[in-house]
């Protein structure tokens, strides 16, 4: 293992990280970085990129092509039928405006346990966020802290998320999305109440500290955007129609049950794409007064589906190259070899790829072919491998150039790093991590 190859490995991340945070097209940055990192390590160039870096590619492509693809179309009816409003709106009318930070994170995690993908969750609950944090006047710099907690923290890696993060380790423990048992129930509630706690207090601080509600003022642009966001919510809220409530929770609710069940009696994979179309199908029949554009929507849905699918593979390439350097080698070796339950090598490789790779299904695509046929030899528990994977895969990929990240904090919200990172860091970073360490514990006990 050369220095010069592991002084590539960490450039090369760190450099991923900073063009992302200045806006660089991800599928650029992974590149130029996969670019640096096989220069480095001593790779052929041709070989890298070509080869290594475009198996990757499409590797991840081939295999959730089709999972993206339903999961954006379910939640793009979902948003079209304004099942989505509906639910968001029942939230902030039962929790009301005293309980706005926990309305938002019960709003997120509600859409994305059922299933809707998590582009559209943060599009659909930003303009109400918006709404309740000015009537409140709490801080509009925590409503990205709210929407990524509520998205990935925990209802990404809980037992029977129909999320891909979930789904992935089936395919290489044969396992369920229900994999883990009690303690990973137990996790999950964990990191809800730990974090809802934490949230609330950061806010609670910031509000005794003087702090109010304004619109970002980085650029004007962004806070017309905020501005008009809050407008068309108001606009919608009391000039139409929406759902029932009950109606427009039930594609969610079918679409867990139906992963669950037939994930039973089938490859959890196959059973998730009847899943999100049992859910796709239910919306359009249900609340077919409230679609004005059927076709509209499928293409919309699809067109998201490339989107997401192609940021990811890009960085999925990344570390496809990255896997060819002799520092990764050695650091899979290192963490085989690590003193403690065996159980804690796979939990720190799985979080470090996904930290490298800046995505949680993107670095399980990367680690899990590597490491799961080393731990699946010693002999351990398929369940806690299943759930430890998951739980690693929503730590440290959630740094400042995570996809999602980015996404809501400047697209979504406006915002900059500087002024609403931290809460993301520790809600979606510090927390699952930590949760993640006690699970290895507690599966190294029972």
């Amino acid at each position: 293992m050369s220095v010069i190859g592991v002084v590539g490995l960490i450039v090369s991340l760190v450099l991923l990280i900073y063009l992302t945070m200045k806006g660089i097209n991800i599928i650029i940055a992974a590149i130029l970085c996969s670019i640096l990192v096989a220069i480095t390590g001593g790779l052929n160039l041709q070989t890298a990129l070509m080869e290594n870096y475009m198996d990757g590619f499409t590797r991840y492509f081939a295999s959730w092509f089709l999972v993206f693809l339903l999961g954006a179309i379910f939640g793009k009816v979902m948003q079209e039928t304004k099942s989505a409003e509906s639910i968001a709106q029942w939230i902030k009318k039962t929790l009301g405006t005293k309980r706005a930070v926990f309305a938002v994170v019960a709003a997120a995690a509600i859409m994305t346990y059922g299933g809707v993908s998590l582009f559209v969750v943060g599009f659909a609950i930003y303009p109400i966020a918006v709404s309740l944090f000015r009537a409140a006047n709490l801080p509009h710099r925590f409503i990205p802290g709210a929407l990524v907690f509520g998205s990935i923290s925990f209802t990404m890696t809980a037992p029977g998320s129909p999320e891909i993060q979930n789904i992935i380790p089936t395919k290489f423990f044969g396992t369920t999305p229900t994999g883990g048992g009690f303690i990973g129930v137990l996790c999950a509630l964990l990191i809800m109440i730990v974090g809802a706690i934490w949230i609330g207090h950061m806010v609670k601080k910031a509000v005794n500290d003087g702090e109010e509600f304004h619109l970002p003022y980085k650029n004007d642009r962004n806070e017309l955007a905020a501005s008009l966001a809050e407008e068309e919510y108001d606009a919608r809220d009391t000039k139409k129609r929406l759902p029932n409530i009950v109606v427009s929770v039930i594609p969610l609710i079918v679409v867990i049950a139906v992963l669950n069940v037939l994930s039973q009696l089938m490859d959890p994979t196959a059973a998730l794409l009847i899943a999100l179309t049992s859910g796709i199908a239910l919306a359009c029949v249900t609340m077919n007064t409230f679609l004005k554009a059927f076709w509209d929507s499928l293409a919309k849905g699809a067109q998201d589906a490339l989107v997401a699918l192609a940021n990811t593979c890009a960085v999925v390439g990344f570390g496809s190259v990255v896997a060819q350097v002799s520092a990764f080698d050695a650091l899979v070796n290192g963490l085989v070899n690590l003193p403690g339950p065996p159980l804690l090598g796979l939990a720190i490789g799985v979080t470090l790829i996904c930290g490298i790779t800046g995505s949680a299904s993107g670095g399980l695509g990367i680690a899990l072919p590597v490491l799961a046929p080393i731990y699946m030899g010693q002999g351990l528990d398929p369940g806690a491998m299943h759930r430890i994977s998951a739980l690693a895969s929503g730590g440290i990929d959630s740094l400042p150039h995570n996809g999602y990240v980015v996404t809501t904090i400047r697209v979504i919200c406006g915002e900059t790093h500087e002024r609403s990172y931290k809460p993301v860091f520790l809600l979606s970073v510090v927390l699952p991590t930590s949760v993640m360490f006690l699970a290895v514990i507690l599966y190294s006990i029972f």
